[in-house]
């Protein structure tokens, strides 16, 4: 990558903190290099890891100064060398975990890691393609949830958690989920959710009064700390554990027996990005979710976008739990 010599506004972490040390500034606008392209940001998608990286406490975040952001939609402005099957003005969307910059107006981007983007679809709904592939990975992939199955999903109203609802239903699922609040819980239910349970401190015993006493088949957890052990006890024998995140804290070590004691239990850890780990892949779960979407069968709930400028404001708001669906960036 290098530099245009023109300007542009991003935003940037100019030291590991709290919000506040988010820095709406003038910056260099890049150009793309060998393998890359020059995308004209329209919509910017806020993610709960951008925190971690904010914090400085992801694994491999960069040093301050850097432009915070993995993920976008908008147009191609530049093509680099050796790319090909994209042209300039053409609608595209990307999420790359190893991109950063999408909280700016031009963001330049490895080209596999890029997606045409069809014309029925809008680039706020593009935008939400890193959870849609959290998502679709989690429920077609890490478990591939089978029809009859019952399952838990804590964060339920969350970006993820709404996907991964419908996901679920158009697998043939029944689904249980935990949030913090009656308009969440309702919310959740507009998008599928059979069963919502709400402020969810002691949910073991509501599992299993929901399943009659077997317990679920997976549970999606993107909170760790908090739910983890209560979320072992609410799975039926052989069934699965599905960490993606951890909002409230990093899951402690323990005794893999643990897993053995209570029922040969399975658990994984799940980085979207391997996942996606060829352009084959990476299409396919794309082009089934903007699919879903055109069909009316996957609905996206954009729960704010927020101006570029004000990507603090929307950081305390997603940490403060009282957002729901996908918050979006507009430059």
């Amino acid at each position: 990558m290098t530099e245009s010599g023109d300007t542009m506004k991003a935003v940037r972490v100019t030291t590991y903190g709290e919000p506040e040390v988010l820095t709406y500034a003038d910056i260099a606008q890049p150009e793309p290099g060998q393998g890359q392209v020059l995308v004209k940001i329209e919509r910017a998608g806020i993610n709960y890891f951008d925190t971690s990286f904010r914090k400085g406490t992801f694994r491999g975040v960069p040093q301050p100064p850097f432009t915070l952001g993995a993920e976008a939609a908008g147009t191609i402005a530049a093509i680099g060398d050796g790319v090909t099957g994209f042209q300039v003005g053409e609608r595209v969307a990307y999420s790359s975990m190893g991109s950063s910059g999408s909280y700016a107006e031009y963001a330049v981007v490895p080209a596999e890691a890029v997606v045409a983007v069809p014309d029925a679809i809008d680039d706020s709904t593009a935008t939400t393609l890193l959870q849609g592939f959290t998502a679709h990975a989690l429920a077609t992939s890490a478990y591939p949830i089978q029809a009859g199955d019952t399952v838990l999903i804590h964060s339920v109203a969350g970006g993820v958690g709404l996907l991964l609802t419908q996901i679920a239903k158009l697998r043939g699922a029944r689904v249980i989920g935990t949030t913090s609040s009656d308009a969440k819980a309702v919310l959740a239910k507009e998008y599928g959710a059979d069963e919502v349970i709400i402020n969810a401190g002691d949910f073991v015993a509501e599992v299993r009064r929901l399943t009659g006493g077997e317990g679920v088949a997976a549970v999606f957890d993107a909170i760790g700390q908090p739910t983890f052990m209560q979320g072992l006890d609410s799975l039926r024998p052989r069934g699965y554990m599905l960490l993606y995140g951890a909002s409230g804290g990093p899951v402690p070590p323990f005794d893999p027996l643990l897993l053995v004691a209570k029922g040969s239990l399975f658990m994984t850890r799940l980085n979207s990005e391997d996942y996606l780990r060829s352009r084959a892949e990476r299409l396919s779960r794309a082009n089934e979710l903007f699919q879903w979407i055109s069909e009316g069968k996957l609905r996206i709930h954009i729960g704010r976008t927020y101006a570029l400028a004000d990507a603090a404001q929307a950081h305390r708001d997603l940490e403060s739990r009282a957002t729901t669906g996908k918050l979006l960036l507009q430059p």
